[in-house]
């Protein structure tokens, strides 16, 4: 079991992902009040909760504070993508060499104001499951355990950047899935018919140079939670799979699906 961290300076438990957006300095909660974590918003600022003694908090050394996001745009122009694949297709990142560094720089559009999208990176093993509860990067959990894999709000070209570098990252990550969900798209009825323009970019950190980039142009109203892109290892080498395939599940389902134990 993990407490995960949001929008403050104290740990959360994994259930109020459904309320992050609306949490800015709040202290910790119990599973319990997520029911009424939005409703009750005059309880921000409320004394932290005991923490469950069979759960564990992600090691403050290990973060970053989490991010403070500032109000999106309402609308931001594509960037100039250069090496673009289709959907279903994958590339080595690099024919030459393995980069040691790369950003995933994704961005979007939304027709319906009230689609808040998030970027989220989840660090898995061969089996396809993160290899420990605290090894997925968000807004509220900027840094991985090891280091190698940091979240930040772009406020320039592209909407939010997940860094990566390979030479920090644990032997044991051979795949890191990139995901955009809508925040209370279930409960607010929102859905990915609702967005446009979505893509994700991979440059080397040190060239800025664009390795590879792709732009969905699939949005289907019974999704709201999208698999954008992967990185993954195969024989030594990283390659980029441009998926494009989404689930009808929140962030807090998207912890489940690759193995993070949510209380």
């Amino acid at each position: 079991m993990v407490n995960i961290p949001m929008k403050t300076s104290a740990p959360y438990t994994s259930q109020t992902i459904l309320s992050i957006n609306d949490l800015k300095v709040q202290g910790a909660k119990t599973s319990q009040d997520i029911m009424t974590l939005n409703q009750n918003a005059s309880q921000a600022n409320a004394c932290p909760t005991q923490m469950p003694a069979n759960t564990h908090s992600v090691g403050r050394s290990m973060q970053a504070a989490p991010v403070q996001r500032t109000p999106m745009p309402v609308r931001k122009p594509l960037p100039s993508l250069v090496h673009t694949v289709r959907k279903g297709q994958k590339t080595v990142l690099n024919a030459a060499a393995n980069p040691s560094r790369i950003k995933a720089c994704l961005g979007w559009n939304a027709s319906n104001a009230d689609c808040d999208v998030d970027v989220s990176a989840f660090l898995l093993d061969a089996s396809g499951k993160v290899i420990g509860d605290s090894w997925f990067v968000f807004y509220g959990q900027t840094n991985s355990p090891d280091g190698s894999t940091t979240f930040q709000i772009d406020n320039s070209t592209d909407r939010e950047i997940i860094s990566i570098d390979f030479t920090k990252l644990n032997p044991a990550v051979s795949k890191i899935v990139f995901v955009l969900t809508i925040h209370e798209a279930l409960q607010k009825h929102l859905n990915f018919s609702m967005l446009q323009d979505a893509y994700i970019r991979i440059l080397d950190s040190v060239t800025n140079a664009e390795l590879v980039s792709f732009q969905m142009d699939e949005y289907y109203a019974n999704v709201t939670s999208m698999m954008i892109g992967e990185l993954y290892l195969h024989n030594g080498i990283w390659k980029f799979n441009a998926i494009g395939n989404g689930v009808a599940r929140d962030l807090a389902g998207l912890c489940e699906l690759y193995g993070v134990q949510v209380i």
